[in-house]
């Protein structure tokens, strides 16, 4: 059985703002970008008072849009083509609250599979070394066109 304090991962990346792709409700909830490479992503996200339910611990919303953001991110990372990814199916579990206002979180995702156009992920949500979610997703990549390469040349 995998004991998830020996599996929980250690925030090694920068955290950065700025996202690959501007997203506004990413740049209104605070998300912080970390990584995005080789099928592999990382997010991050300080916890406010403005992200927690009523029992004050993160939202089941926030942390469902960090796993959302955070598998789409690793299944671009692999398509440089890709103008985004569409979200086809996830499925989320919880298993423990997600921190309170003031602590970090962070999300992790990482693709499973990859097919032409559609990429299979899992995502993981931890505070601290506590495994408080995971998910898997289906995402569609989408990709430009030549000629809108083509137009983005031009003076």
């Amino acid at each position: 059985m995998n004991d998830p304090v020996m599996n929980a991962p250690v925030l090694t990346t920068p955290v950065l703002t700025d996202f690959p792709v501007q997203i506004p409700f990413l740049r209104d909830i605070g998300a912080e970008f970390s990584r995005m490479e080789n099928g592999e992503s990382e997010i991050t996200l300080l916890l406010g008072e403005r992200h927690t339910n009523s029992w004050q611990v993160a939202h089941g919303g926030v942390v469902m849009t960090l796993l959302d953001v955070v598998m789409s991110m690793a299944a671009r990372s692999l398509d440089p083509e890709s103008t985004g990814a569409i979200t086809i199916d996830m499925n989320t579990s919880f298993m423990q609250p997600a921190g309170s206002p003031g602590k970090r979180i962070m999300a992790r995702g990482k693709v499973t599979y990859r097919a032409r156009s559609m990429s299979f992920c899992e995502g993981e949500v931890w505070d601290g070394d506590k495994l408080s979610a995971r998910a898997t997703g289906t995402f569609k990549l989408i990709r430009r066109l030549a000629a809108a390469k083509k137009l983005e040349h031009r003076d």
